[in-house]
């Protein structure tokens, strides 16, 4: 029952997802709760995969990615978009760590954001739309949790840059054995569209060692920068994972 708390502790902070009243909430579960964030990824994954399988029916594929796209938005409340946008300004304005740190901790979103999200979603929407129906949805049902898993890999190794935060209960090291569970969440997934044969298990490894050393090299930044990692560095990083993957999946295709 704990377990199952955890995961709708994760599924609250990181969604717009309703969860049961029973579960309530205390502060100290979040960080616990890290284990679980690439099962949310799954959550994420299977709305919009089912998204884009039901618009691809009807629709070009184009469409079927912006709805699907758009879903995923809606259900996370473009929780990492607004990270990624954030990190975009901050890295992009500011020369000390006090002042990447400020500026990101803004609202206002500036150029380097705006036109930060503005090139993700550009590359990932044409990444999904130029994709086999089938293909595109085995990427959306691996990039989610795997992309979930490299944010998740920051909390594992990195201290929290922020003395207070939205993500500073968070901000408690993983031991080894949650960041385990943590990929073998992420992994089954990934196991199951391969054997689908959605995704060739070459698009696969190469996917994977693309979004990790995507995330190596942004949690170096975020270490040279600011001496560790913040909330908005999380969102960054699932976000360019996630388009790293569908790059990959869209290059195993070409002819």
């Amino acid at each position: 029952m704990h377990q199952l708390r955890l995961f709708f502790t994760a599924l609250q902070f990181f969604t717009r997802l309703p969860i049961p009243r029973w579960v309530g909430f205390d502060p100290a579960w979040l960080n616990q709760a890290s284990r679980y964030f690439p099962l949310v990824g799954v959550v994420v994954a299977l709305i919009t995969a089912a998204v884009y399988a039901a618009a691809a029916c009807l629709l070009p594929a184009p469409v079927a990615a912006i709805l699907s796209t758009a879903a995923g938005i809606y259900a996370t409340g473009a929780f990492h978009e607004d990270g990624f946008a954030d990190m975009c300004d901050g890295f992009g304005g500011g020369m000390t760590a006090e002042r990447v740190l400020e500026i990101m901790k803004e609202s206002r979103i500036g150029a380097y954001g705006a036109i930060g999200i503005i090139c993700m979603l550009a590359l990932k929407l044409t990444a999904l739309s130029m994709l086999p129906p089938l293909s595109a949805i085995g990427a959306l049902l691996v990039a989610h949790p795997l992309s979930r898993l490299m944010a998740t890999s920051l909390i594992w190794r990195l201290d929290y840059a922020r003395a207070e935060g939205k993500a500073k209960p968070l901000a408690q090291k993983m031991r080894g054995r949650e960041f385990l569970i943590a990929t073998l969440t992420a992994t089954l997934p990934a196991l199951a569209v391969v054997a689908l044969g959605w995704l060739t298990p070459g698009a696969l490894i190469t996917g994977i060692v693309v979004a990790t050393i995507a995330t190596f090299w942004l949690a170096r930044k975020c270490v040279r920068r600011i001496g560790g990692y913040t909330g908005d560095c999380l969102g960054a990083v699932q976000q360019v994972a996630e388009v790293m993957f569908y790059l990959c999946a869209l290059a195993s295709v070409q002819p």
